[in-house]
C-alpha cells in the first residue's frame, strides 16, 4: 500500500496529463492556477476589515481557510497524494462549515433549536467533525458530496432573492450564481468529458474551475453579509462598493458600514 505522502497516492486524478511540464509537479497549471487563493484572501481580510470588527471577527479566520484551501489545493494538485487530496476537501469543508456559523440566517434554523445561534454553532461543529471522519471512508466521493452542500446553499439565497427587493443584493446574488453555475461546469466537464477536452488539447478545464470559484469566494461572501445584515444588523446600512474603483467594469465587492437607521 502506498504512504499517503507518495506521488499519485491518490485515487482522484485530473484531466491535465501528469508531469508535463516539470518532474517534481504533477499537474502544473492546476497547481499554479491556485495563485489568486493568496491574492483575494487577504484582500477580502483587508476590504472586509471595518464589517468584522462590526460584525464578527471570525471572518477573518475564513479568510484564512480561503487561503490554506489554496494551499492544500496547490499540494495536492503537484503531489496527486491522498494526504493532499484530505487536506484540500477537509480545508473545504470547513470553510462552509465557518460561512454557515457566521451567516446563516435563524429563520434557517432546524425548529429544535429555536433561534438560539450558539447551539446551531455547536450543531454544525459536530456535523463537520463527523464529515471529516467520514471523508476518510470513501474519499472518491468527497469531491461530489461537498458540491452538494451547494445546493443548499442556492436554496437559502434562492429564499432570499424572492423576499428582498434591495437591488445590490439582487445584482450580487446573480452575479455569485453565474459564476458559481460557470465554475461547477468547468469542473464536471473535466470529470466526466476529459476525453474530448485531451482531443482538441485543451485540459485546462479544472484550472478555469480554480480560478472561477477563487472569483465567487468574495461575491459569495459580501451576498451573505447582506443577507445577514437584514436579520443580525437592522440598524445598520451596508453599501456595497468595488476594488479598485466602483466605476470599473469589473471590481472585488466589499461592504461598507454606516449607522444610519433604515424605515420600517
Amino acid at each position: 500500500m502506498p504512504s499517503i505522502f507518495a506521488y499519485q497516492s491518490s485515487e482522484v486524478d485530473w484531466c491535465e496529463s501528469n508531469f508535463q511540464h516539470s518532474e517534481l509537479v504533477a499537474e502544473f497549471y492546476n497547481t499554479f492556477s491556485n495563485v489568486t487563493f493568496f491574492i483575494f484572501g487577504p484582500l477580502m481580510m483587508f476590504l472586509m476589515h471595518p464589517y468584522a470588527e462590526k460584525r464578527s471577527r471570525s471572518i477573518y479566520a475564513l479568510c484564512v481557510l480561503f487561503m490554506i484551501i489554496g494551499l492544500f489545493s496547490m499540494y495536492f494538485h503537484m503531489t496527486l497524494s491522498f494526504l493532499g487530496q484530505l487536506l484540500d476537501e477537509i480545508s473545504i469543508l470547513w470553510l462552509l462549515a465557518g460561512g454557515y456559523s457566521i451567516w446563516m440566517p435563524r429563520c434557517y434554523f432546524p425548529t429544535f433549536l429555536g433561534e438560539n445561534r450558539p447551539q446551531f454553532i455547536c450543531l454544525i461543529v459536530i456535523a463537520t467533525m463527523v464529515s471529516t471522519f467520514l471523508s476518510f471512508l470513501k474519499p472518491t466521493v468527497n469531491a461530489y458530496a461537498l458540491n452538494s452542500i451547494a445546493l443548499h446553499i442556492l436554496y437559502i439565497v434562492f429564499q432570499e432573492y424572492k423576499k428582498t427587493n434591495n437591488k445590490e443584493l439582487r445584482h450580487l446574488i446573480e452575479v455569485s450564481v453565474v459564476l458559481w453555475a460557470f465554475a461547477l461546469t468547468s469542473w464536471i466537464t473535466d470529470r466526466f468529458l476529459c476525453s474530448f477536452w485531451q482531443q482538441i488539447n485543451f485540459s485546462y478545464m479544472h484550472s478555469i474551475w480554480h480560478l472561477l470559484i477563487s472569483i465567487t469566494f468574495p461575491y459569495g461572501m459580501v451576498t451573505m453579509a447582506l443577507v445577514d445584515a437584514r436579520y443580525e444588523m437592522p440598524n445598520q446600512t451596508l453599501k456595497v462598493r468595488y476594488w479598485p474603483r466602483d466605476t470599473w467594469p469589473v471590481g472585488l465587492p466589499y461592504v461598507e458600514i454606516s449607522g444610519e437607521h433604515k424605515n420600517c
